[in-house]
C-alpha cells in the first residue's frame, strides 16, 4: 500500500509543507531580541521621557464683580397683598349667578362667523364653533371664555365686549370682534 499516493499528490503535499514552513517562519521576527540589544519601542519610550514637558496654559483670571447694595427697603413690596384692599365693588364684574350659554365654552378666537340672517336691526349672526355646529347669535347674548357680551351684529362682523382681569383684583372691559371670513 502506497501511503503518499500518486506523484501529483506527493508534489502537492511538498508544496503545502513548504508554504506552512514559510508562513510560520515570518511570525517570530522582531519579537525576540538578543541580550544587550534594546528593541525600538524601548528606545522610543526613553526618547519621549527625555523630552521637556510642554508648558501649561495660563489659568484664566477671575473676573471681579461689582458689589450692589439693595436700597429699596422703603419701597412697596410687589408680592404683598396690599392690592387686596382695593374696593372690589366698583367697576364692571362678571355675573357669577348668570347661566353660561353654549358659545361660552369655546375660546373667542376659535369661533368663526359664517353668515347672517335677517335685515336691518333684527340681524342674527351665524357662528360656527370648533364642534362644527353653527349657532345663532343676537345682541345681548354671550360668547367666548371671557364673559364676552354681544353688543352689535352686522352683516360682516359681530362686536362684543369682554371682561378681563386687570391684575389688581378688578376687571376691565375690552372690545373684540368676530369677522365674517371671506372664502
Amino acid at each position: 500500500m502506497n501511503l503518499i499516493g500518486t506523484p501529483a499528490k506527493r508534489h502537492g503535499a511538498i508544496v503545502l509543507a513548504v508554504l506552512a514552513l514559510l508562513a510560520t517562519s515570518g511570525c517570530g521576527r522582531g519579537i525576540t531580541s538578543t541580550p544587550g540589544e534594546a528593541p525600538n519601542l524601548e528606545k522610543w519610550v526613553a526618547e519621549v521621557r527625555a523630552r521637556p514637558a510642554p508648558p501649561l496654559e495660563q489659568i484664566p483670571l477671575m473676573q471681579q464683580f461689582e458689589t450692589f447694595e439693595y436700597a429699596a427697603q422703603a419701597m412697596r413690596d410687589p408680592f404683598s397683598t396690599a392690592f387686596a384692599n382695593i374696593d372690589e365693588g366698583s367697576g364692571p364684574r362678571p355675573n357669577s349667578q348668570r347661566r353660561k350659554q353654549q358659545l361660552e365654552q369655546f375660546p373667542l378666537d376659535s369661533l368663526d362667523m359664517v353668515g347672517t340672517l335677517g335685515l336691518g336691526a333684527n340681524v342674527i349672526g351665524l357662528v360656527m364653533a370648533p364642534d362644527k355646529v353653527t349657532y345663532r347669535v343676537q345682541t345681548g347674548e354671550y360668547m367666548g371664555q371671557s364673559d364676552g357680551r354681544v353688543t352689535a351684529v352686522h352683516e360682516d362682523r359681530i362686536e362684543l365686549v369682554e371682561l378681563v382681569p386687570d391684575g389688581a383684583g378688578g376687571w376691565l372691559e375690552r372690545s373684540a370682534t368676530v369677522a365674517l371670513e371671506d372664502k
